[in-house]
């Protein structure tokens, strides 16, 4: 049984408050909840953006952690909180290690901390790995559907990095109605594309699939390109690549060179923190002096406030807000407790009582 303690707030004089139990919820558990709901989660996504859109949010500026002996990786806190008929708050703490995967590990660990709306505290602590990959899928997914409404609708996919999120984004695209006639793959690592070839022909997909030796081949031959890389800086530079005017989901954010984006269309999923820590939106406010080349948020294209030109490449660059993963993580909670699985820590806060 679990003991839910009473406290009370003596500096307000308020009545007696309860310390919520703390749960863990591993990453099984957190796979079960979002299984085969892919539509459910994008509309989760999407009512988020709104309310992002419309302030009943506080998403501060995501915190780094690097290291000067590993220069390649690092650790990141993403403090948030979802107002909103449920608000919750919480931090996602999220590690991007690349040189696990030679290893025979996924790049990328977290944790996703909820805390109660009106005690503050915390009260449940979620593999989030899988969190994090399920709010970025359904984003890509929302922003393909919305981005494309009034454009022709993109029948050649090029998937450029082939990690765990290309697999989701590919997941949640098959699950909300896409069909491709032709799948592209290109990855600087030959085995990383060769498993991702053989995951698509698993998946029942009915496109034809190629594997591209170049990224120059694969954007040209894509009307919908998905960056899903670790690119730490810009690595593709060719704005006639562009040329036939492709939809972009620049998931990982420091693919493209500012000038692709200054001759682009672009959309973001918030203007402040996309225009920081020399993402290709950020060096592309550096080089032109100005955001004028950004058309909007999504929560505006979703508003109806925004449509984006249709003579150019359009980009849509996602920060990846931890508002996003606060809404996909309380929806896992609500999910385990319904199952009845939640696993408490009975006494896990032990200081209850201020004069003992």
């Amino acid at each position: 049984m679990t003991t839910i303690h009473p406290t009370a707030d003596e500096a307000t004089g308020q009545g007696p408050k309860k310390v919520p139990p703390f749960a863990v919820v591993s990453g099984s558990q957190v796979q079960r909840a979002l299984q085969g709901r892919e539509r459910e989660l994008v509309d989760l996504v999407e009512a988020t953006y709104r309310l992002h859109g419309a302030g009943d949010t506080v998403n501060p500026p995501s915190y780094f952690l690097r290291f000067p002996d590993r220069p390649s990786s690092r650790i990141i806190a993403l403090p948030a909180s979802v107002g909103g008929q449920e608000p919750v708050d919480g931090l996602k703490w999220i590690s991007s290690f690349p040189e696990n995967v030679a290893a025979g590990i996924p790049r990328a660990s977290a944790v996703l901390i909820l805390n109660d709306h009106d005690t503050g505290y915390p009260f449940a602590c979620l593999e989030s790995s899988i969190i994090s990959a399920t709010r970025t899928a359904a984003s890509a997914a929302s922003a393909a559907d919305w981005l494309t409404r009034g454009r022709p609708r993109p029948v050649r996919v090029g998937f450029f990095g082939t990690g765990l999120i290309a697999r989701y984004i590919h997941t949640f695209l098959a699950a909300t109605g896409w069909e491709f006639e032709d799948i592209g793959v290109h990855d600087v690592s030959a085995d990383s594309a060769a498993g991702f070839r053989t995951y698509l022909e698993q998946s029942g997909t009915n496109g034809r699939i190629t594997v591209h030796d170049s990224a120059e081949q694969l954007i040209r031959h894509s009307d919908l390109v998905i960056f899903a890389t670790v690119a730490g800086r810009p690595h593709v530079s060719d704005v006639s690549w562009f040329a036939h005017h492709p939809l972009v989901l620049h998931v990982s954010l420091r693919d493209l060179a500012p000038q692709i984006v200054l001759a682009s269309s672009n959309i973001v999923d918030d203007v402040e923190h996309c225009l920081k820590a020399d993402t290709s939106p950020h060096l592309a406010e550096q080089l032109s002096g100005s955001r004028d080349f950004l058309h909007g948020t999504l929560a505006e294209v979703m508003a109806g406030e925004v449509r984006p030109p249709a003579d150019r490449p359009l980009v849509f660059s996602p920060f990846g807000l931890g508002v996003l993963d606060l809404a996909v993580g309380k929806y896992v909670y609500d999910e385990v407790v319904r199952s009845g699985e939640l696993h408490v820590i009975d006494g896990f806060f032990h200081e209850l009582r201020r004069y003992g």
